[in-house]
């Protein structure tokens, strides 16, 4: 008696590609593509990408950008961005011996009501004592605060992705104590 072979189903061929876009603040940019059974199980799904891969700027290639797919539009998937961090070579080449790692973290809410956690690094040009790094941690802490009170949830992902806002920190951190460099390494966006 001869058994019968069983039919396996191919899901593969079942699957429709999706063009995943950037969000609004991002210039809604086509960052890739990405096959699903169901629209539906799109949702949720994080991407990451480069800002150099973004914007083309090749200088910010170490900024890694991460959008979740929150809708899909017919073959569209559509994103929010739900935060970024820096590469961690880019962060040990920042260190050197004899200066100071300053981390600040602070939970922060925008204008719009969004809440973010946004983690900053600054480096000292030299060692720094222990009441200095505190003092320099909460005037970070307070500055982002102040910052992010200040404006929209769209005004304060772009400052914080391009730059702006770790400039705006070194400028005036770097009164408290001699900075050779301050960089927001993470953020994370909760709502």
């Amino acid at each position: 008696m001869a058994k019968a072979k069983r039919r396996v189903r191919d899901t593969w061929r079942e699957k429709v590609w999706y063009d995943i876009k950037a969000p609004i603040e991002f210039g809604e940019k086509e960052i890739g593509e990405t096959p699903s059974r169901d629209p539906e199980f799109l949702i949720g799904r994080n991407v990451d990408v480069t800002m150099r891969e973004l914007t083309g700027d090749f200088s910010k290639q170490y900024i890694k950008l991460n959008f979740e797919i929150n809708n899909v539009a017919g073959k569209v998937a559509n994103t929010r961005f739900a935060g970024h961090k820096i590469t961690s070579d880019r962060i040990r080449s920042m260190i050197r011996r004899g200066t100071s790692r300053i981390d600040s973290i602070a939970i922060v809410k925008t204008k719009d009501g969004h809440e973010i956690k946004v983690h900053v690094l600054a480096v000292t040009n030299k060692r720094a004592k222990s009441s200095q790094q505190k003092f320099m941690r909460e005037t970070i802490k307070n500055l982002v605060t102040e910052s992010a009170s200040e404006k929209s949830f769209k005004e304060f992902t772009e400052i914080l992705t391009n730059g702006r806002l770790a400039s705006e920190i070194y400028h005036n951190a770097k009164k408290i104590y001699p900075l050779n460099r301050v960089e927001i390494i993470k953020s994370k966006v909760y709502n």
